[in-house]
């Protein structure tokens, strides 16, 4: 792909384009879009116009917001040349980490690796999985390199969700023989009642969050399988006391709902060979009122201990619909008034 930039004459009314070219026309027509919706997206966000001329694309606006949105296409048509997609996802992405980024080094082992760029990307059974956000690449990057890492911050942030992510590729990748998914049985404000059925049957219900994520990762044969083979367990953090996990990889979700006794007995079960993820918001605590969460006491106690990492998100690390990041942002400047 050849790259150069066009000044036009002194003439005010002609503004200065950045203009990129692009060998492959078929991959070009992919890098726009339906429609050109693609190269709309990056407009709205960038506050740049980009038209197609040919194989190539003009782009107009601040010189730093021309530089961004090339770095941006530059990125997705590299993706384009390995013989991957390029989806909504993918350009939320590039947007949020300002498209190529530096080689920060990579990890024995196929199950995450540093592409063009330096992107980070988990392998599961049925799709690849990048983060989003510099957060997310910085929280995976601890997944993999600690035997203990706390995710922490705002719902929608993707921390459980990549948690699951890592602990299947590893499992994939043999290195665990196990993945245990647990979170308190705890109902968020509303009494549910006497729930029908078996003990499964009840508390179902409150895992379900975790069986959406390995649905994402997992064929659904594989998964009941494997499930029935108890070699991926999804049980309440009640469920954990008394044992010892080796060689598994285990998620704790929704960790500000344990308490300190039960964060205490869930963190002693770690054994040889396994890593824990224990990810929580700590501004949507259920338990009763004068009751201590697990989760805050853990960030006192532990955050200086080697081998455990600690990753904080903010609603600006929020990848579910925009308008999500901004109701957080609302509630967070309200707790922050002062009272009267």
């Amino acid at each position: 792909m050849a790259i150069s930039e066009m000044t036009p004459p002194p003439a005010n009314e002609t503004p200065k384009e950045h203009i990129l070219e692009f060998p492959d026309n078929r991959l070009l027509i992919d890098l726009c879009g339906e429609y050109d919706r693609n190269l709309a997206e990056i407009e709205q966000k960038l506050s740049v116009q980009i038209i197609r001329r040919g194989n190539q694309l003009a782009i107009f606006g601040e010189e730093a917001a021309q530089a961004e949105a090339a770095s941006v296409l530059e990125t997705l048509y590299q993706r384009l040349e390995s013989g991957k997609s390029v989806e909504h996802s993918d350009i939320d992405r590039e947007l949020r980490m300002g498209g190529s980024e530096q080689n920060t080094g990579s990890r024995d082992g196929d199950q995450m690796e540093l592409f063009k760029g330096g992107k980070v990307e988990i392998k599961t059974r049925k799709k690849l999985v990048e983060p989003r956000t510099d957060a997310q690449k910085a929280y995976v990057q601890n997944l993999f390199a600690n035997e203990l890492a706390f995710g922490i911050g705002p719902a929608g942030t993707g921390k459980t969700y990549l948690a699951v992510a890592v602990g299947v590729s590893m499992f994939i990748s043999g290195e665990v023989d196990r993945i245990i998914l647990s979170r308190p049985a705890v109902e968020a404000g509303e009494k549910l009642g006497y729930l029908p059925g078996d003990m499964k049957d009840k508390v179902d219900p409150y895992m379900q969050p975790l069986y959406d994520a390995l649905n994402d990762f997992l064929p659904s044969k594989q998964l009941a399988k494997l499930i029935e083979e108890k070699r991926i367990e999804i049980a309440p953090l009640a469920f954990m006391r008394g044992r010892t996990l080796a060689n598994a990889f285990v998620v704790l979700d929704e960790a500000q709902n344990a308490t300190t006794m039960q964060m205490k007995m869930f963190l002693t079960r770690l054994g040889e060979g396994s890593r824990m993820a224990i990810t929580g918001d700590r501004t949507q605590v259920d338990l009763p009122r004068g009751v201590q969460s697990g989760l805050r006491d853990a960030e006192r106690l532990l955050n200086r201990l080697n081998g455990i990492s600690f990753n904080y998100f903010t609603a600006d690390d929020v990848v579910r619909h925009p308008l999500v990041a901004a109701i957080i942002k609302a509630y967070d400047a309200d707790a922050e008034k002062p009272t009267t």
